[in-house]
Parts: C-alpha cells; structure tokens; sequence
C-alpha cells in the first residue's frame, strides 16, 4: 500500500519562506509524476507544481518565480521550496504522485501566510 506523508507546512509571516517534503512509502514502480496541489478555504483545489520522471517541470503562473519544485527518485521524494511567501498562498498543500496510472494523496499540510 502506497502511502505520501507531508512535513513542513506551518504559519510564516508575509515574505518568508517554507519547504514543504513529501516520501512516499509502499511498493511503488514507475513513478511518472509527483506535484503538489492546494485547496484554500471556500476554493477548488488547484494544481501548484509538478515535476516529470525526466524532472520537467510546470507552475501555476501565480508561484512561478517564487515557488521550486524538485524530486529525489532515490527517496521517492518530492520538495516544494516557498520563497517570498504571500497571504494568497494560505491553504492546506497536497502532495500528489502518479504511478502506473494510479493518483496517489498524501493527508495535506497546512500552509498560513500572515500579512
């Protein structure tokens, strides 16, 4: 059984930065590709950043420039660095991965940006 445990969320004042961690646990093979989401309080949850086997990436535009997203396929791992952190990015941050076809979740972290 596939598990994602999530670290690293918590309350950061406007302008700071987190690094959000996600390892995936269980008999996994061929992950194609891992990314993190967020769902903000009253929203849909929206695709922040995914990172390809190849380790392509993508962003949403609104953490481009801000956000880096990076894996390490020897730990099943997957990193979301936050710089220049603003109130908008408040919302509890999902990791995600795809392998074989199947979506996996971890439980989600929260994320609060104070003004």
């Amino acid at each position: 059984q596939v598990q994602l445990v999530e670290s690293g969320g918590g309350l950061v004042q406007a302008g700071g930065s987190l690094r959000l961690s996600c390892a995936a646990s269980g008999t996994i093979f061929n992950i194609n590709v891992m990314g993190w989401y967020r769902q903000a309080p009253g929203k849909q949850r929206e695709l922040v950043a995914t990172i390809t086997s190849t380790s392509s990436t993508n962003y949403v535009d609104s953490v481009k420039g801000r956000f880096t997203i990076s894996r390490d396929n020897a730990k099943n791992t997957v990193y979301l660095q936050m710089n220049s952190l603003k109130p908008e990015d408040t919302a509890v941050y999902y990791c995600n991965l795809n392998a074989e076809g199947l979506d996996y979740w971890g439980q989600g972290t929260q994320v609060t940006v104070s003004s």
